[in-house]
């Protein structure tokens, strides 16, 4: 099944979640501190993108679909920063300002072509802040065929109970890349998609394929999950569902830099169902999505010409 740009181009596709900017200081590493055993970066580049769910939406909208983001910031310097990288891409934002929080900021140190240290600054909303951005959700999510939610932690998701029930009472398509340990907040997504490490942290570690697929299928009946997407790095992706189990190996490609692969695969995945696709279809074109990314440095995005380049391949594949 092969989605022309102009199906893509209708597809609407609402990102919730915790967004942040991701900052990166570049420069060579020519000496070690006097002051202490580390490598002194001496910084001659920065750069700022999109980072989080905010990320995630970029991710949409470079596939051609469209994209509204709803989330809470601070009323920060870094902030309006955020929103002008935001603006730039064709995104629509929902920003929910509140005064006592810290616009979550990834600063990354890269000396060597390598990531050296990772400094994090963010602080929670308050709940009045998110009572309103719950309000804004239930007009804005029946103006979109999926709602993905993108749980990054950081305080942002609080009512995202509530909110996956108006979506799925809605008759809406509703994605989940997850994050804790407690998933029945959960309960009734179309979705989730946990990596290895998440899901153990919720069902134990497994020691088999039949544990996996126990586990797998225990969680998604227990949370009435359509179907649970485990996205397994190197080893590929397995998708469970009630038709039973779906593997897609991983493409044999370099890997230059993971970071952002999970929020590739997901908007992916969220744009096909939002254009019509069935889970079945879109799983290996997410996969190609996410092997087409961690070719790339940093936080980075899909184009449809790299996601269909090689349609022809897929659709044996896919059938």
């Amino acid at each position: 099944m092969h989605l022309t740009q102009e199906q893509i181009a209708r597809a609407r596709v609402l990102v919730v979640g915790d967004v942040m900017l991701d900052r990166y200081w570049y420069g060579p590493v020519e000496r070690i501190s006097p002051e202490a055993p580390v490598p002194v970066v001496r910084v001659t580049r920065q750069e700022e993108r999109l980072g989080g769910a905010s990320n995630v939406a970029y991710n949409v909208v470079s596939l051609g679909a469209q994209a509204s983001l709803l989330s809470v910031v601070g009323d920060d310097e870094d902030s309006h920063k955020l929103e002008a990288l935001v603006a730039g891409t064709g995104i629509r934002p929902h920003f929910g300002r509140d005064a006592q929080m810290h616009t979550t900021v990834k600063l990354r140190i890269i000396g060597r072509q390598q990531q050296l240290i990772r400094l994090d600054f963010e602080k929670a909303p308050e709940s009045e802040v998110l009572a309103s951005q719950t309000a804004a959700f239930a007009q804005l999510h029946t103006e979109h065929e999926a709602v993905l939610f993108s749980d990054y932690g950081k305080g942002g998701l609080t009512h995202v109970a509530a909110m996956i029930g108006q979506a799925r009472a809605a008759g809406k398509a509703v994605l989940i890349d997850p994050k804790g340990s407690d998933y029945s907040r959960y309960r009734g997504a179309s979705i989730i998609t946990p990596n290895r490490s998440e899901l153990e942290h919720v069902v134990g570690a497994w020691h088999s394929e039949a544990e996996l697929r126990q586990k797998a299928h225990g969680l998604r009946l227990a949370l009435d999950l359509d179907a649970l997407l485990l996205t397994r790095s190197e080893e590929g992706m397995t998708l469970f569902d009630a038709q039973g189990e779906f593997h897609v190996p991983a493409q044999a490609r370099e890997v230059f830099d993971v970071t952002g692969a999970g929020d590739t695969v997901i908007a992916t995945l969220a744009v096909l169902v939002a254009a019509g696709m069935p889970l079945r279809k879109a799983v290996p074109l997410a996969n190609r999505a996410g092997g087409v990314v961690v070719g790339k440095f940093g936080t980075a995005t899909v184009s449809y010409g790299e996601l269909f380049a090689h349609a022809a391949t897929d659709e044996k594949g896919l059938s």
